[in-house]
């Protein structure tokens, strides 16, 4: 294994914070979800663990991209951009439902995210050019 000395690209450092932001944000809804379990007192419990692993799942994912990709891992821009494209529809239906204040800064985070990992700093970064 090789050791790249070029500095890290402002852009791939800025995709990562953002990554781990998200593992961050998703990371306390998981905490919430896991309190919320433990203190209803009716609940489908298979479905409240399902949403609750699936919470922390994501949010373990999101850190380890993130990490990967500060290594100049290339594997993990793909998974990457395609966690970034999910908040596409989820941004989506939250705007249907009422909820346009969240939605559109989801989606705008998505495909600013998705950008800084296709942008050509980025990209060489991690050895696609």
């Amino acid at each position: 294994m090789t050791i790249d000395s070029d500095p890290i690209p402002v852009t791939l450092r800025w995709a990562v914070r953002l990554l781990w932001a998200e593992a961050a944000v998703v990371g306390l809804i998981a905490v919430w979800l896991v309190w919320a379990d433990l203190t209803a007192t009716r609940t489908d419990l298979l479905a409240a663990l399902l949403v609750t692993v699936f919470a922390v799942g994501a949010a373990v994912a999101l850190w380890a991209l993130g990490r990967a990709l500060l290594r100049r891992q290339a594997g993990a821009r793909a998974p990457a951009i395609v966690l970034q494209l999910m908040l596409l529809p989820i941004g989506w239906f939250m705007i249907q439902a009422g909820l346009g204040w969240l939605g559109v800064p989801l989606m705008a985070l998505g495909l600013g995210v998705a950008w800084l990992l296709i942008c050509p700093p980025t990209t060489r970064a991690l050895g696609f050019e």
